[in-house]
C-alpha cells in the first residue's frame, strides 16, 4: 500500500473541507510574523540612532545655533541673533590663524613619524618572536596610559631647570634648551607625547592588517629572489594601502583635537594659553580659551565649527589622493 510523505513547507488545508476559510487566530500570527520580519532590522539599529541623535547630531546643531547668536557663559538663557559676526571676528583674529598654522604643523610633524615608526614596529612584530604577547602588551602599554599623566612626565622631561633631556644634553656639550618657550622646540614637545602615546597603537593595527596578508604573495616573492626589504616594499605596503589610509585618517583628526598635551605641557596660565607667545597653541585651546576663560561661548561655538570645516577638507583631500594611489596601483 503506497503512502505519501509530507513535505515541509507544503500546504496543509485546515480541518473543516478545503474550502474552510482560515481562522483569526492564524492569520493573527501571520500578521505578526510579517511585521516582525520588517520591522527588526530597524528595531536592531534604532538604538545606535537614537544615541547618536541624543549624543552626536543635536550638540552639533546646537553648536551651529550658539555660534549664530551672542551667548556668554554667566547667561545661557539670554542669546541674541549675530548672524556670521562670530565667524568673521575668529576670520579676523590673528590668534586664530596663530592656532591653525600651530595645529597643522603638529600634526605634520607628530603624525608622520609616528606612522613611520608603527609601521617599522609592526613589521618586526609580525615575525615569530620569543614572548610575542608581551611586546604586543607592552607596546600597547602608552596608549592605556591617560594623557595627563603622560603629559605631566613629559613635562618633567621638557623642563628647562633640571629636566632629563637637558641633564642628558649636557654630557653631549648642549646647552640648556628651554623646550617650552621655544618657538619650534615646544612644537618638538607637543609632537613627542603624542608619538609615545599613539605608536602603539597604530602598531597593531598594523600588525593585524600584516596578519590577514596571505602567505602565497611571500612565499612567491621569495621564489622570485626577492629580499626581505623588498617583499615589504612590494608585497607589503601595497597590500596595507587601505590599512594606511586610514590610521592617516584618525592620527589627522586627532591632531585637529589636541588639547590635553599642549595644556598640560607647562600647566596654569601659560598651558591654557598655549604658551607664553602662544607658540603651541592648538585650536582647542584656542576653543578653550573663548568659551571657559572669557565666557565668550559664539565664538567658541564658531571655532568648533570652523574644526568641523577643515576636518571635512582633510578628509577630502585623504579621499581623492587616496583615489589617486587606488588608480595608480591598478
Amino acid at each position: 500500500m503506497a503512502s505519501t510523505t509530507p513535505v515541509r513547507g507544503a500546504h496543509t488545508p485546515p480541518p473543516g473541507g478545503s474550502g474552510a476559510a482560515p481562522s483569526r487566530r492564524g492569520t493573527w500570527r501571520t500578521r505578526l510574523w510579517r511585521f516582525d520580519d520588517k520591522a527588526s532590522p530597524y528595531a536592531y539599529i534604532a538604538p545606535f540612532f537614537l544615541v547618536f541623535g541624543a549624543f552626536g547630531l543635536y550638540p552639533l546643531l546646537y553648536t551651529g545655533w550658539i555660534a549664530l547668536h551672542r551667548v556668554e557663559l554667566t547667561g545661557l538663557d539670554q542669546s541674541q541673533w549675530v548672524g556670521f559676526d562670530n565667524f568673521s571676528k575668529i576670520l579676523q583674529d590673528s590668534e586664530f590663524w596663530t592656532a591653525v598654522s600651530n595645529t597643522f604643523v603638529i600634526g605634520v610633524i607628530s603624525t608622520v613619524p609616528q606612522l613611520l615608526v608603527a609601521l617599522g614596529l609592526a613589521h618586526l612584530l609580525n615575525y615569530k618572536l620569543r614572548a610575542s604577547t608581551f611586546w604586543r602588551t607592552v607596546i600597547l602599554t602608552p596608549y592605556a596610559t591617560s594623557v595627563a599623566t603622560a603629559a605631566l612626565v613629559f613635562a618633567l622631561v621638557f623642563r628647562a631647570d633640571g629636566g632629563i633631556l637637558n641633564w642628558v644634553l649636557h654630557f653631549f656639550g648642549a646647552g640648556n634648551t628651554d623646550w617650552g618657550n621655544g618657538e619650534w622646540t615646544s612644537k618638538i614637545a607637543v609632537s613627542v607625547i603624542v608619538i609615545w602615546r599613539w605608536t602603539g597603537y597604530n602598531a597593531l593595527i598594523y600588525l593585524a592588517a600584516m596578519q590577514a596578508v596571505p602567505s602565497d604573495l611571500y612565499e612567491a616573492a621569495s621564489i622570485d629572489g626577492a629580499t626581505r626589504w623588498q617583499q615589504f616594499r612590494k608585497v607589503t605596503i601595497p597590500s596595507l594601502r587601505p590599512t594606511i589610509l586610514f590610521t592617516i585618517v584618525i592620527s589627522t583628526i586627532g591632531s585637529m583635537q589636541l588639547f590635553g598635551e599642549p595644556l598640560l605641557l607647562q600647566g596654569g596660565t601659560l598651558g591654557s594659553q598655549g604658551g607664553s607667545e602662544h607658540q603651541y597653541e592648538t585650536l582647542s585651546i584656542y576653543l578653550y580659551n573663548y568659551g571657559w576663560k572669557l565666557g565668550h561661548l559664539g565664538p567658541a561655538a564658531a571655532v568648533a565649527w570652523a574644526m568641523l570645516v577643515l576636518l571635512l577638507l582633510i578628509a577630502l583631500i585623504n579621499w581623492i589622493v587616496g583615489r589617486f594611489v587606488r588608480k595608480s596601483a591598478a
